[in-house]
């Protein structure tokens, strides 16, 4: 082992699950899209080649422990049970082997289901009311079925479908699918198994959480009846596998649960109406006892998203003081998962707080971060931003379900940032067939990213930029104190640009892209701020302008425009002491799909728990001297006290050139949309130069 920081050491210390001796701390936690058998595929389930690859990688660089994403026990398509494909666990053994070569260990992660969590899209939403066209799809998508939950009630992404109780039947064919399932897993030379879920309010979590368990039953009522399912699950796989197989278990310890489709933000001091702490501890040690070998444990709920899946909204290690507080009542190793930094959890388990880092999305911006660790290159790590983009773009709004595009859906755990994860057959680099010289106009993410695609490639790049410093608006979008990991980013593109023979000339505008005398010209210039036709708009202050600390703010500030900028925008205000409102014409804030739905219920539920004030379905017909006049959608007019307003109302592209044969333009220059169409779109147009 090379030598590492001493701060960073007890993560690279050795430790057992049961018998299984895992060389070093890091897991890395199981992530939608990362299954080894496929995910969401529409033909059936299959060995997942992309998935595999993505894993190998991680093995090479040094990661403990692999636990890959859900694999569902019974098809989503076809319903087919996952045992009944034996061809896939002889492909998975090969696998194991060459995952064994590197010293890594892997557990395979098996799901009883998603319940009322299952993620309804608009597609398939009016598909289930139907009583004639679900019929219809039932042979290849039994939308009841996945949608069994432990009591009827309404699903989490369409609360206007109510999902049907699961039978005690069916409870026994998926306990029977996950013995036999797991055997067929050890004897592919896996290492051990986790079962999902008593954890973020899957299905086995809901029959243990009360407030969604109704039953009247052996599984509901009492708390043994309620953990019954996943002390039944347990104690069939060690029956099949014997009991020195590991057996791990995704946990959450507190459901952080507020109510149907709310959840409780750091700091709400509303009661939980979920698994409270006092549970857990029992719960924990209940669970241990029935067999489970290991906790990889975090908090919350589909409800309460934001802590199993934490934005950056949210605190780093912010799962840290739960877990630890459940370890104490458990013998077995405790992971922890949630934006976990390696210094912090390196010092909880030389504490003995923990046993394990638990690490998600960091291994989807960079595979080689746990190497560039230990050889300290920590500015060399690409870090991940927790904008959820590319790994798990979910979104919902009101009167949505989840408006994710298929193709989306059917291709999660791919990264905004590297545009290579999950998409190697679509991203790669390739040597140029003829070198060209390149000139990239527009140093911010998209120009950086196209300059450092081409001189991989090995173009010869020059890249100009009219302002002082790489960055572009991205540098404004950094900027609030929540943005840590966005300004970590930029320096790291900086640094990236240093070590490639890319021309950086900064100050330096372009107006005539002919003159610049390239084969080839990036455009990536950017986008305007569009105005409002508003009497007073003139006065209002750039969303911008704001973050650039362009222009200083009183205590009374109306941000005009709800979506994602504008509500970061409230968020900060609301950190630094300010009384922030937000003016939306639409009916709810962050409507924009492919915003996960992590991100935009945490800002919702922030603006709720601290009485931010929010007028929906609002526009503003004048901003006066302290003033702002709104209108309401029945015609009301309201005047709000306002010190200062900030507009956050969308961009328009602005290019400095138009495309022809040899002028590419890309990112929101092109087309407004966020950083993961400016960087993939970046490796679209250079993989073809």
């Amino acid at each position: 082992m090379n030598t590492v920081d001493k701060k960073y050491e007890a993560l690279f210390t050795p430790w057992k699950v049961g018998n299984v001796e895992i060389k070093n701390r890091i897991v890395m936690c199981p992530m939608g899209g990362t299954s080894l058998f496929g995910w969401f595929e529409l033909g059936g389930c299959h060995f997942d080649k992309e998935a595999a690859n993505l894993f190998l990688k991680r093995a090479q660089n040094n990661v403990g422990l692999i636990i890959p994403g859900i694999a569902p026990l019974r098809d989503t398509f076809w319903g087919k049970w996952l045992w009944q494909n034996p061809k896939m666990f002889d492909e998975l053994k090969v696998f194991m082997e060459e995952i064994h070569k590197t010293g890594a260990k892997l557990f395979v992660q098996l799901t009883a289901g998603m319940g009322r969590s299952w993620a309804i899209t608009e597609l398939v939403g009016p598909l289930h009311k139907n009583k004639f066209t679900r019929a219809i799809m039932k042979p290849i998508l039994d939308t009841s079925h996945e949608l069994a939950s432990p009591s009827a009630q309404p699903a989490r992404w369409a609360p206007d479908i109510e999902c049907p109780e699961m039978t005690v039947h069916q409870i026994h064919e998926i306990i029977e699918a996950f013995a036999k399932t797991a055997k067929l897993c050890r004897d592919a030379g896996v290492d051990g198994v986790e079962v999902h879920a008593v954890h973020e309010g899957y299905l086995l979590d809901q029959f243990a959480i009360e407030f969604f368990n109704k039953r009247t039953d052996e599984y509901g009522g009492s708390f043994e009846n309620r953990y019954r399912f996943a002390a039944e699950v347990v104690k069939a796989i060690k029956e099949a596998c014997g009991d020195d197989f590991p057996v791990s278990l995704r946990y959450s310890v507190e459901s952080k649960l507020k109510g149907f489709a709310k959840g409780l933000v750091p700091g709400d001091t509303a009661p939980e109406m979920g698994r409270d702490m006092a549970e857990s501890e029992r719960a924990a040690k209940y669970l241990q006892d029935c067999g489970y070998d290991m906790l990889n444990a975090d908090n919350g709920t589909y409800d309460s998203w934001y802590w199993a899946h934490p934005p950056m909204y949210m605190p780093q290690n912010c799962n840290l003081d739960d877990v630890a507080h459940i370890k104490n009542f458990v013998d077995i190793p405790v992971v922890c998962a949630g934006r976990m930094e390696p210094d912090v959890a390196a010092a909880a388990i030389a504490e003995g707080k923990i046993d394990g880092m638990g690490v998600a999305r960091q291994f989807l911006a960079d595979p080689e971060w746990i190497t560039k660790l230990l050889e300290d290159r920590l500015e060399d790590i690409r870090p991940c931003i927790c904008c959820h983009s590319g790994c798990f773009n979910f979104s919902s709004s009101k009167g949505h379900y989840n408006t994710q595009d298929l193709k989306d859906t059917m291709g999660l755990a791919r990264c905004a940032i590297n545009a290579e994860t999950m998409q190697s057959k679509k991203h790669y680099i390739a040597p140029a067939k003829k070198v060209k010289n390149i000139a990239v106009v527009g140093g911010g993410i998209g120009g950086m990213e196209a300059a450092l695609v081409c001189a991989k490639r090995g173009h010869k790049v020059t890249l100009y930029e009219k302002s002082g410093e790489l960055g572009g608006v991205f540098i404004a979008a950094a900027a609030p104190s929540f943005k840590e990991k966005d300004k970590a980013l930029i320096a790291w593109y900086r640094r990236e640009m240093t070590k490639y023979p890319i021309e950086v000339k900064l100050n330096t505008p372009v107006t005539d892209v002919n003159a610049l005398g390239a084969d080839e010209v990036i455009v990536a210039t950017g986008a305007t701020a569009n105005k409002i036709p508003v009497k007073g708009a003139e006065t209002a202050i750039q969303a911008v302008d704001f973050l650039l600390g362009k222009e200083s703010v009183g205590e009374k500030v109306v941000i005009i425009g709800g979506g994602l900028t504008g509500c970061e925008i409230a968020y900060e205000l609301y950190l630094q002491g300010k009384k922030p409102m937000i003016v939306e014409m639409m009916d709810d804030l962050i409507v924009t799909p492919g915003v996960c739905l992590a991100n935009t219920s945490f800002l919702r539920d922030f603006f709720e728990t601290y009485h931010v004030p929010v007028y929906l379905e609002t526009g503003v017909t004048e901003i006066g001297d302290g003033t702002v006049t709104i209108k309401d959608k029945d015609g009301n007019l309201t005047t709000l006290e306002a010190d200062n307003v900030i507009l956050s109302v969308g961009y328009k592209p602005a290019p400095v050139a138009q495309k022809d044969k040899h002028i590419h333009v890309i990112g929101d220059a092109n087309k407004v949309g966020n950083l993961r169409s400016v960087i993939w779109g970046a490796w679209d147009t250079c993989m073809k130069l």
